[in-house]
């Protein structure tokens, strides 16, 4: 197993450069090997191996750093955007998201069979984000109180897990549907008076 002590620059440099040609290479076909992956990064495979025990940690790797990727851009949006308008341009991310793993597909299929937790962190943390994101509509007024990430996370899961023709396109639909749908009742609320828009979503767990 990889040290998990601090890594020195050299071997951290060629660390980003494996993740960085293996996401690359996995877009482009699933059946790459980690040969290919080395030489794209320009490393020795003796190298590859010494960051990631075998081809399923590497892809677990560039999935978890897909996913943290994603996750931080909830806070920027926030920083810069109002939060309905943040919220939005999320669910629009996360259908994005679920092109790239669609892009990674045998890849990802490859560590299903394996015991690694990558799936489940990932869920976790992008139903954080969204419990973020929602938290902060609600506290504005501008989102309904009752629906939490991990629901919004479910409910977009559905199509974005399809594999029809088009999924994106619809995917992509569904997600102005969701948006408007927790954007409704905050409307409703402050049109009739009876939202005090305090109250935080229920947390993901």
């Amino acid at each position: 197993m990889p040290s998990s002590r601090p890594l020195r620059a050299d071997a951290r440099r060629n660390r980003d450069a494996l993740l960085a040609a293996a996401r690359e290479a996995f877009l482009a076909t699933d059946a790459v090997h980690v040969e290919e992956i080395a030489r794209l990064a320009g490393v020795s495979v003796g190298t590859l191996y010494r960051h990631f025990d075998t081809r399923e940690a590497l892809v677990a790797e560039v999935y978890r750093q897909e996913v943290a990727e994603l996750c931080a851009t909830a806070a920027r949006l926030l920083a810069h955007h109002a939060p309905d308008e943040a919220l939005r341009s999320f669910l629009l991310l996360l259908v994005e998201h679920a092109a790239v793993g669609r892009g990674m597909g045998e890849a990802l299929d490859s560590i299903m069979a394996t015991d690694s937790p990558v799936f489940d962190d990932a869920r976790e943390k992008m139903g954080l984000a969204l419990d973020e994101l929602l938290s902060a509509g609600v506290a504005a007024g501008l989102i309904r109180r009752d629906v939490n990430g991990r629901v919004v996370l479910r409910a977009l899961g559905g199509i974005c897990g399809m594999r029809t023709q088009g999924w994106k396109e619809d995917a992509v639909r569904i997600a102005t549907i969701l948006y408007d749908g927790l954007r409704h009742e905050a409307a409703a609320h402050d049109r009739s008076g009876s939202g005090s828009g305090t109250s935080s979503v229920e947390p993901t767990r």
